[in-house]
C-alpha cells in the first residue's frame, strides 16, 4: 500500500455524536453521508444518466439508501469489490397518511409502529419530527423539527396500580399516539405546520415520509465517560464508520480492490423494497460500474466471485442484569472491539473463511475483536448479510458493535468501539 492504514480515535466517536444528531431519519442519514463524501471528492451520479468508466469516487442516492464506491487507478473491468454493508433505518413511530387525530380535548398525531421497537422507550420523552416531504412538482425537501413537539404520555401509576407487579401492557394502536396540543381535531393541521417549518407554500406538500425522534442529544455516560448513549446507533453507527473508512481509503491511493459502502433502508422490516438490501440497487450499481469500464458479463461474474462484503450491524453486548439470556461462553463486552456474528442456520452469513478475513483485517488494524452467537434457547435476529450473499452470490461476513438497549429510542455502547470498528473497516477495504 502507498500509505499505512489511517487510525481513528475518540475523535471519531465525537463525530459519531454529531452524525447521529444530524440524521433523525434515513433521508437525513444519506444526505449527511453524501455531504461528507462530496468533501472527500466523491461525485454524485444519477441513475438516469449514462456513466463513464473514469477513476475516482462516486455515489448514488435513492430515497433513504446510498451506494458509494471508489475506482482506483489501474482498476480493470473484473477488479473485485470490497463492500461494507449497513442500513440507515431504525425502529420508531412513523406518521400515518391521515395524521390529524385526537380525543377528549387533546390534539394528537396518528402514528404507525415501524420495525421491532421497544414501545415503552418512547413513553414520556420529548419528541421531534423529521423526514422527507414531497412537493407538488415532484421534488423532495427534508424537514427536521428538532425540538420538543410531541409526547406519548404514560398512564399514571394511580390509574394502573399493577404496572410494577404485572408489567406494562401497551396496545400498539390505542396507547402509542402522541399528543401535540389542545383543542379539537384540526384537519390538515400537521401538514400546514410543516409547510411553515420548511418554508414552502400552502398546499405544496402532497406526500410525506415522517417519523418521530427523541430530541435528547447523544452523550458520554459513566464515571470515566467510557460509554456512549444515543439514538439510532442501530445502525447509523455502522453507516458513519463505513463512510469514514471509505473516504480514508480513497485518500490512500493505490488499492487492489474497489471499496464500496452500501447503506440500505428498510432493514428493520425485512429489506423488501427498492431501497432495501433485497432490492436490485446494489447489484445494479456494481454491474454498471463493471460495464462502464468496458466489462462484459464474464467480467461481472469474475468480479463478483472474488468480492467480499462485511455486513456491519449492531449486536448484543452481554447484559449485566440478564446474563442468562446470552450464550454461556460468548459474552461480548463494551469496548472489547467489534464482534463477529455467527449463526449456523444462516441468520448471519459468516462462515470459517469469512472469520479468517475479519480476523486478518482486525490484526492488520491492531484492533481487538469478539464473537457473538445466540443462546440456543433464544431465537436469533438477522441482518442484510444473508440477503446480500444470496441475492448477489457475494461472500458475506456479519460483524458489528456490541450494544445494550437495542431497538430502544436510546441505545448504549462502549465509547471506544465506534472507532475500533472504523479502523477494522479501513483495513478490510484496503485489502
Amino acid at each position: 500500500m502507498s500509505s499505512p492504514s489511517p487510525r481513528f480515535d475518540r475523535g471519531h466517536t465525537d463525530d459519531l455524536m454529531s452524525f447521529l444528531t444530524a440524521a433523525p431519519s434515513p433521508y437525513h442519514a444519506v444526505a449527511e453521508a453524501a455531504e461528507r463524501l462530496e468533501k472527500a471528492g466523491f461525485r454524485h451520479l444519477l441513475e438516469t444518466d449514462s456513466w463513464d468508466g473514469s477513476t475516482g469516487g462516486r455515489y448514488v442516492l435513492r430515497g433513504g439508501a446510498l451506494i458509494a464506491w471508489y475506482v482506483p487507478e489501474g482498476a480493470s473491468a473484473h477488479t473485485p469489490f470490497r463492500i461494507v454493508g449497513a442500513h440507515t433505518d431504525s425502529p420508531n413511530l412513523r406518521v400515518k397518511p391521515l395524521p390529524d387525530t385526537g380525543s377528549h380535548g387533546w390534539r394528537q398525531i396518528a402514528v404507525e409502529i415501524y420495525g421491532g421497537t421497544l414501545l415503552n422507550t418512547w413513553l414520556d420523552r420529548d419528541l421531534g419530527l423529521a423526514g422527507r416531504l414531497t412537493l407538488r412538482d415532484g421534488s423532495h425537501r427534508l424537514v427536521n423539527v428538532d425540538r420538543p413537539l410531541l409526547r406519548v404520555p404514560q398512564l399514571a401509576v394511580h390509574l394502573d396500580r399493577s404496572v410494577n407487579t404485572d408489567g406494562l401492557k401497551l396496545d400498539r394502536q390505542r396507547h402509542m399516539q402522541p399528543v401535540w396540543g389542545l383543542g379539537d381535531i384540526e384537519e390538515g393541521g400537521l401538514i400546514r405546520f410543516l409547510e411553515q417549518e420548511s418554508g414552502v407554500g400552502e398546499g405544496e406538500i402532497t406526500g410525506w415520509d415522517l417519523m418521530v425522534h427523541a430530541v435528547e442529544p447523544p452523550a458520554y455516560l459513566g464515571r470515566d465517560r467510557e460509554l456512549l448513549a444515543g439514538p439510532r446507533m442501530d445502525n447509523l453507527l455502522s453507516v458513519h464508520a463505513g463512510t469514514a473508512a471509505l473516504t480514508a481509503v480513497a485518500a490512500s491511493g493505490d488499492l487492489p480492490y474497489i471499496p464500496v459502502l452500501a447503506a440500505f433502508d428498510h432493514e428493520e422490516n425485512g429489506s423488501q423494497s427498492d431501497t432495501g438490501a433485497e432490492g436490485p440497487l446494489l447489484g445494479s450499481v456494481l454491474e454498471r460500474s463493471v460495464f462502464s469500464r468496458g466489462g462484459t458479463l464474464e467480467d461481472r461474474a469474475r468480479a463478483f466471485a472474488a468480492s467480499i462484503c462485511l455486513s456491519s450491524d449492531t449486536g448484543h453486548a452481554v447484559h449485566p442484569n440478564y446474563g442468562e439470556r446470552h450464550d454461556p461462553t460468548h459474552h461480548p463486552r463494551a469496548n472489547g472491539g467489534p464482534i463477529l456474528k455467527v449463526n449456523v442456520n444462516q441468520r448471519y452469513a459468516t462462515d470459517g473463511s469469512g472469520r479468517a478475513v475479519f480476523a486478518a483485517a482486525c490484526e492488520k488494524a491492531g484492533v481487538p475483536w469478539q464473537t457473538f452467537v445466540s443462546n440456543n434457547a433464544m431465537p436469533c435476529g438477522t441482518t442484510i448479510g444473508p440477503i446480500t450473499a444470496a441475492r448477489h452470490g457475494i461472500a458475506t461476513v456479519d460483524i458489528g458493535v456490541a450494544i445494550l438497549s437495542m431497538h430502544s429510542a436510546r441505545e448504549l455502547c462502549g465509547a471506544d468501539d465506534p472507532y475500533l470498528l472504523a479502523n477494522a473497516l479501513v483495513a478490510f477495504l484496503e485489502g
